[in-house]
């Protein structure tokens, strides 16, 4: 009792400050000095996001998991990959990804880019052996070939580091600005019901903004490659942790084997959070209202009423932003070419 007591006052402290850092998103997401934004560069990583020829068996695709038509997940409780394989984790939503400061949910990447990496050779998502594997195939396709030649002028071949910098550079051009939360930051006290406000207070008030605060409600003040990673739960022996079986995923620890890693998580994004159930790394909880039950008393020890709930709901939807429209690339064509089969 004495540590939750310990806990709540730190929560307390930690909220004194969180109202005045709410932000609104800014217009452009960080941009890495090494990987600067160009018009051709961001079309060939949207080609390459949408293409599955860069799996295994030419089923999946970057969009297959992360659904930029939608809210920019797939809505499963787990990612679902090659020969219908099914991950242990839910597929983040791409969208306002480039504020991440790490990737994934444990944080085992420090970039866009080497979060674009990953799945091509992890064998329940794209399923292929090596990178080596993934720039053959892309060599086969004339039009890829002629593509990062323009984009990439210095580099002589074609290199996984490039890939994923065309796919990273199309990920930043996934933003979602003008939400209501963002309107009323930059002025506009309208923009905002009054139930959303009071949530907003709300959130602020219980602890809630200890974790999720800053631009995109996942942590503020962090540069690019540190993460922001928290329990789940931080005060275990509540009945949603073998209802909801939140702590058989030890999380962060899997990449650190570190003890003072096992079950923390990065913190997740509030943005858009109405529009991507189910929610926590293993999909297991299916409404948002019951996620903030589910939050309260894990993290913070709270029983909140049903008005206190219905409130933070309403605030949550007003994070939901405008969506840029998208529309499918036209990939290029092999010409005639059998592409060379995964061995």
């Amino acid at each position: 009792m004495h540590l939750r007591k310990s806990f709540m006052a730190l929560m307390a402290v930690a909220s004194l400050n969180a109202w005045a850092e709410f932000k609104a998103l800014p217009p452009v997401p960080p941009i890495p000095v090494d990987n600067p934004q160009t018009p051709a560069k961001i079309e060939l990583g949207k080609q390459l996001y949408f293409d599955p020829r860069i799996s295994a068996d030419g089923s999946i695709s970057c969009n297959s998991c992360h659904n930029v038509m939608s809210h920019g997940g797939d809505g499963r409780p787990v990612g679902a990959g090659i020969h219908g394989k099914r991950g242990g984790r839910g597929s983040p939503t791409v969208w306002n990804s480039a504020y991440h400061t790490v990737q994934f949910w444990d944080g085992r990447e420090a970039s866009l880019e080497g979060q674009a990496k990953g799945p091509m050779t992890n064998p329940v998502e794209m399923g292929m052996a090596n990178h080596d594997i993934v720039i053959g195939r892309i060599k086969q396709i004339p039009g890829y070939v002629e593509a990062f030649k323009k984009v990439f002028p210095k580099d002589k071949e074609i290199n996984i580091d490039n890939v994923a910098k065309a796919i990273a550079s199309y990920e930043r051009t996934l933003i979602t600005p003008n939400s209501p939360f963002d309107k009323y930051m930059r002025g506009n006290k309208k923009a905002m019901t009054a139930q959303q406000i009071r949530g907003m207070k709300l959130v602020d008030e219980i602890g809630c903004t200890s974790c999720h605060t800053g631009v995109n409600f996942a942590g503020d003040g962090l540069k690019m490659g540190e993460g922001n990673y928290q329990p789940f739960p931080q005060i275990p022996g509540s009945k949603y942790d073998k209802q909801y079986d939140l702590t058989s995923d030890l999380g962060r620890y899997e990449v650190t084997k570190k003890a003072e890693d096992k079950n923390h998580w990065r913190v997740p994004t509030w943005r858009n959070i109405a529009l991507t159930a189910p929610y926590f790394h293993n999909g297991k909880v299916q409404t948002l209202d019951e996620a903030v039950r589910v939050m309260a008393k894990t993290q913070l020890d709270m029983d909140l009423t049903e008005t206190q709930v219905a409130d933070i709901v309403a605030f949550m939807n007003a994070l939901t932003g405008e969506f840029p429209k998208q529309t499918m690339p036209m990939l290029p064509h092999t010409v005639g070419t059998t592409l060379t089969p995964d061995p």
